[in-house]
Parts: C-alpha cells; sequence; structure tokens
C-alpha cells in the first residue's frame, strides 16, 4: 500500500536556503567561507545581548513563555503602540506563512510582486488560494499601479516586500501610504519589511505611523538582518490586535524559543548598536556598489544589505561556479526570479574585496 500525501506538496517551490549544505559557522569565522549569500549581518549580536541568551540558557528545562510578555512589551515600547498589537514569531516567515493560513483559503487571492521573497509562492501553495505575481517596473521596483489595478472583491492579501528581496528596491512610505488609500479594507496589506533599518530615504519608523491611518495595514519586521540575529529566527508583526489573534491562533503554541525571546527583548533596547551596523553597511553598500559599476556591472539602487546584479553577457551558471571554487557563497538569480543576475550581501570589507576580485575575473 502507498502512503498518499496532500495534494499541495506538488505545489510548493521548494525553499533554497542560502548557506550551502554542510557549511559550519566555524568555516565561516575562520575566512574559509566567504558567506555572502544570505542577507545576514556581518556582525555578532550586541554583548548585551549575548549576555541576556547566556543567562536564559541555565532555564532551557521550561517552556518559554508562550505570550513572550516581555519581547512584545519592549518591542510596543519602542514603537509607542499595545503590546496586544504586536505579533511575533520564529522568525517573519512564520508570520507570513501563519497571515495567509489565517486569512486565506481556497477561492482567495493573494497578490505579490515578482521577483520579490522567495517565501511569497509558499502562501497560496499552503492555502489553496490563488497567486496574482506582479512584475516588477523598470528599475526592479514594485509596480504598485499594477497591484492596486489587480485587487478583487477575492482578494484577501497584498504583500509589498519593502526593500525588495532580492532586488534592494526601496518604496518611500508617502508612496506606501497613498498606495494604502487605494486598496479596500477587506484586504489585509503586509508590509514585508525585513531591510527597512538599511534604507536612507525615510525615517524607519515612517511607515509604522501608517497603521494609525491604515487598520488593514501589517507592518512585518525581523531581528534577523540589522540586529545580527538570524541565528535565533525571531521576527515581529505591527497591525491591529485582531491580526495578532489570527495568527496566534493558527500556530503551534511556544514558536518563538526563550533564547530567542531573550535576545529579542534586550536587542531592541539597543538602537544606537542597530545605527552603527547600519552606517557601517551603508558605507560598504556604496563602496561595493561603486566597484561593480567600474566593472561595467549594472545593479538595482540598493537601498539594503545587499546589491542585485545584472551579469550582462557572463553566464550566471558559470559565474557561480567560479565563485563556488573560491569559496564564495552568492544567491543565483534564476532561482530567485531572474536569470542572468546574482543576489549578494555585504559582508566585512575582506570578504567583499574578495568576491570582488573574484568577480572581475570571472566576468573579464
Amino acid at each position: 500500500m502507498t502512503i498518499t500525501f496532500a495534494e499541495k506538496l506538488a505545489r510548493m517551490p521548494g525553499y533554497q536556503a542560502g548557506v550551502p549544505t554542510g557549511q559550519s559557522s566555524a568555516q565561516v569565522a575562520a575566512g574559509e567561507i566567504a558567506q555572502l549569500a544570505s542577507n545576514e549581518s556581518p556582525f555578532p549580536p550586541h554583548p548585551e545581548v549575548v549576555e541576556a541568551i547566556q543567562r536564559t540558557a541555565t532555564a532551557m528545562n521550561r517552556y518559554p513563555d508562550p505570550d513572550a510578555t516581555l519581547m512584545r512589551r519592549r518591542i510596543a515600547e519602542r514603537f509607542e503602540t499595545q503590546p496586544g498589537r504586536v505579533a511575533v514569531g520564529n522568525g517573519s516567515c512564520e508570520l507570513l506563512l501563519a497571515a495567509a493560513d489565517a486569512l486565506c483559503e481556497p477561492g482567495a487571492e493573494i497578490v505579490y510582486a515578482w521577483p520579490a521573497f522567495s517565501m511569497y509562492p509558499y502562501l497560496p501553495a499552503l492555502t489553496g488560494a490563488r497567486e496574482i505575481r506582479v512584475p516588477l517596473a523598470e528599475g526592479w521596483v514594485h509596480d504598485l499601479d499594477a497591484m492596486a489595478a489587480e485587487v478583487t472583491a477575492a482578494t484577501q492579501l497584498l504583500i509589498v516586500c519593502n526593500p525588495n528581496n532580492p532586488t534592494a528596491t526601496h518604496i518611500p512610505a508617502a508612496e506606501i501610504g497613498a498606495f494604502c488609500e487605494r486598496i479596500p479594507p477587506h484586504v489585509t496589506v503586509i508590509l514585508d519589511e525585513a531591510y527597512v533599518e538599511f534604507q536612507t530615504v525615510d525615517d524607519p519608523d515612517a511607515t509604522v505611523d501608517l497603521l494609525r491611518d491604515f487598520p488593514n495595514l501589517v507592518v512585518l519586521r525581523t531581528f534577523s538582518k540589522a540586529y545580527g540575529l538570524a541565528g535565533l529566527r525571531v521576527g515581529y508583526a505591527l497591525g491591529s490586535a485582531e491580526f495578532r489573534a489570527a495568527v496566534d491562533a493558527v500556530r503551534q503554541p511556544f514558536s518563538v524559543n526563550a533564547l530567542a525571546q531573550a535576545a529579542g527583548a534586550e536587542a531592541i533596547r539597543h538602537q544606537d548598536d542597530v545605527l552603527r551596523r547600519v552606517e557601517s553597511t551603508v558605507a560598504e553598500r556604496l563602496r561595493v556598489e561603486e566597484e561593480l559599476h567600474r566593472l561595467g556591472l549594472r545593479t538595482a539602487a540598493s537601498e539594503a544589505n545587499f546589491s542585485w546584479i545584472d551579469l550582462g553577457d557572463a553566464e550566471e551558471a558559470e559565474v557561480l561556479a567560479g565563485l563556488a571554487e573560491r569559496q564564495i557563497a552568492v544567491r543565483p538569480g534564476a532561482a530567485l526570479g531572474e536569470p542572468g543576475h546574482i543576489r549578494v550581501s555585504y559582508g566585512t570589507p575582506a570578504e567583499d574585496d574578495r568576491f570582488l576580485g573574484a568577480l572581475a575575473e570571472l566576468v573579464s
């Protein structure tokens, strides 16, 4: 007798992580591998965050706080809102999956731009909703007019990735606000801002202010990038109390572990440290992009901690193979929705120099 699995498994695209299988953090720390594939921070967590993790580690025989009370309270204090309007998850990915589970079912529609975050195609695959992919406009930016035109009475979820992953482009908060005015209230708009701290167009809190005017808006953020906590997987969403209750209802209990809660609760207090990380990253972004342009390569206007590179006449597969031979990990464009491109994160200056030198050899 053959086991029969759910039909939805055939619809799932299969997530391809940027971390090579078998790679160890020790190899990265030793400089053997330049890990520039996952948009991580090259900087370790703040020392007081590490201390909070160490203190919590002594009580690993106990389950974590199911309500993540301290972390949610501190996030609420940071954004001057109520804890009841803060949802937390095992990375922002879990919140995306939970939002789709809570909002969508067969017959519903999910609208998102493409290329964008490779997790989005999982949402219709899991829920049976119809996906509507809207191509990016020229310059690899969201075409908000085209997205608004796709909204129907069946649309339940609309996602704007800003800055966009993998293209690193950003839409100003004023344009997001004008866009939200055009979206009917039955549609939940998720503003996925995993990289918002790295953009220099607006104050990062500008989009949070939009929550007062749009009850159907959800702002999604993460500690994985600017806070340097990718290894603990903790993210959060700011929105209505109803949205928080809905996503909590469909997730497993204790989804945010105790170490992640302790780290997030402490990390949110160190905004000066975040600013220092961002300033270093932006300086490296300017340097890397200038060198890429010197090589004759075209890039998107990055407002994130990575570059989206058009390889031009160079073959993507050959470039990727050459980088892999040199122990440099980047993300292939074909897997992210646009062949002939690569996405590279900014690492340490030494790692970035290693990448730039290798790329110069491979595209010349």
